[in-house]
């Protein structure tokens, strides 16, 4: 049969895997990812998290371990979230010296200097009521909450963090962590802010894992609005003009059209943070062989393939680990 006069025959570039390889606009590497880590007091520690296949709560020995692993797959970061102890309506030990976060800081440190070090710097993990910060009248204090979160990140500077990452949306938040931390003489600590960070609906494994659901009411009058966009870009702005290193939109697959925004409207690096949500999905869905028959690790690079072709730098991943495997199997 005669061929057809085509113009153009965009397939041509498509059947080899050689010549697909040479023309892949989006790639990936494990240099871009940041895996979350959720640290508790004790010791031989390793709890695994039900909604969360292949995820732990992990006592600091057992984070050592996990960072071992991480540092030598080629993922340059960790971001630590806390499991405390003890909880109080201020959420004291955010800030304490002791305080879970901050040992396992100094722990990792001491072990993998060359281990970037991201530090939560929030208090719904911390308090009885679950909010992210002081309540008065039942409605969580702005500027209140300010003074412990400069408290909070000069605690957790002095620790060893690289990078603190407010994530309560308390406005003025990264101008207050910025002067506290230079007044501290911590000016080389820099600050990842949770710029855009919506009241989304795909936190819950976190917040289970975590035990930092509120105990009354929502976030809503503080999280932003999942409609909207044109804020987003405005909280990121102001952000990156209070001194924010690194912005951050969260959650990201529901949210790809803001990415590509950001990426846009400002010329620092933008993270993305593939949320608990995002990750229990694909788990379940693999479980449940609904994804045609594709491998877990496949689906989990399509997921953060699209987040990087948004426009995201930098991935925040429960699939790090898997991901960093995967891309190490297949050369990349």
């Amino acid at each position: 049969m005669k061929p057809v006069p085509l113009k153009s025959r965009p397939r041509r570039l498509r059947r080899l895997s050689g010549l697909r390889d040479m023309t892949r606009e989006t790639r990936l590497s494990p240099s871009q990812f940041i895996a979350p880590l959720f640290v508790m007091h004790g010791a031989r520690v390793r709890r695994p998290i039900a909604s969360m296949p292949g995820q732990f709560q992990l006592s600091v020995d057992e984070l050592l371990r996990e960072a071992a692993i991480i540092q030598g797959l080629g993922i340059p970061a960790v971001l630590l979230f806390a499991i405390p102890k003890r909880k109080d309506a201020a959420g004291s030990e955010a800030w304490a010296p002791g305080g879970i976060v901050q040992q396992a800081t100094r722990a990792l440190k001491k072990k993998f200097p060359g281990l970037v070090v991201i530090t939560d710097l929030c208090f719904c993990e911390y308090t009885t009521h679950g909010h992210c910060g002081v309540l008065k009248g039942g409605v969580v204090d702005n500027d209140a909450t300010l003074r412990l979160i400069a408290r909070t990140a000069v605690a957790q500077a002095k620790a060893g963090a690289d990078l603190v990452a407010p994530s309560g949306m308390m406005d003025g938040t990264v101008k207050t962590i910025r002067a506290a931390l230079d007044r501290a003489r911590f000016i080389d600590t820099g600050i990842l802010a949770y710029a855009a960070k919506y009241a989304s609906v795909f936190y819950g494994p976190f917040r289970d894992v975590a035990g930092s659901a509120p105990r009354f009411g929502d976030r809503r009058g503080y999280q932003m609005d999942p409609p909207n966009a044109r804020e987003a870009l405005r909280e990121i702005k102001t952000d990156v003009a209070e001194g924010a290193d690194i912005v951050m939109v969260k959650p990201a697959l529901a949210y790809l059209d803001v990415i590509a925004a950001a990426r846009k409207a400002v010329d620092v690096p933008i993270c993305a943070y593939n949320v608990s949500g995002e990750y229990a999905m694909v788990k379940a869905a693999e479980k449940l062989a609904w994804l045609d028959g594709a491998s877990e690790s496949r689906a989990a690079l399509e997921v953060l393939t699209a987040i990087k072709r948004a426009g995201a730098d930098l991935i925040i991943t429960y699939h790090a680990i898997e991901a960093a495997r995967r891309l190490r199997r297949a050369g990349a």
